[in-house]
């Protein structure tokens, strides 16, 4: 998956709900979304991002030498979303592809908030979140990653050298609080009622 480059300036924006939610985390104040960012952007740059977890555990995955990008960082399995898919779809495609999790593997497989990322470009990106709670501990990998590691999502920061945005999905998906405290970002309550 090509995705947002690591170690760049982002913006984050976590939708809850609907457009109308979506609080931003702003590390490049010259990068501006509007609210309904995500209508916006073309398929090409939506992906899905799944957190597989095993008792309590999650799953980082090292990017392999062989892909372009990321390579020799640690992050959650990912994938573009195809043409015809949903993220659920493609959560479950990529599972498979990346660790070999057959459906009858999965206890469950939740979906997490939308984030809308921002690349080193500034182009935007959709990130359809998951969680996968798996039955087996040991994966399968392919080509995309080389390694990977259970630990607790307490201990996914200790993990230096991973993806800049793995925090931020860490947090869509509730398995760590705010990547960093910025004044224009807050989780919001529910979606806002039309009078």
């Amino acid at each position: 998956m090509v995705a947002p480059r690591a170690g760049r300036p982002m913006r984050i924006g976590v939708r809850f709900g609907n457009a109308r939610n979506m609080s931003t985390i702003d590390e490049s104040p010259s990068i501006s979304y509007p609210p309904n960012a995500t209508a916006d952007i073309p398929q090409s740059h939506v992906v899905v991002a799944v957190v597989v977890q095993w008792r309590g555990r999650i799953a980082l995955f090292r990017r392999s030498r062989n892909i372009g990008h990321d390579s020799g960082l640690w992050h959650c399995i990912t994938g573009f979303v195809e043409v015809g898919a949903t993220p659920e779809q493609q959560a479950r495609e990529e599972l498979f592809e990346e660790t070999g999790l057959q459906p009858e593997d999965l206890l469950d497989l939740r979906q997490g908030a939308d984030l809308v990322v921002a690349d080193d470009l500034g182009i935007p990106w959709l990130v359809h979140t998951f969680t996968a709670e798996t039955s087996r501990r040991r994966l399968r990998m392919n080509w995309e990653n080389d390694s990977y590691r259970w630990t607790t999502s307490a201990r996914a920061r200790r993990f230096a050298n991973r993806v800049s945005w793995l925090d931020h999905v860490l947090y869509a998906t509730g398995y760590c609080s705010a990547p960093f405290q910025h004044p224009h970002f807050s989780r919001p309550g529910p979606p806002a009622t039309a009078d």
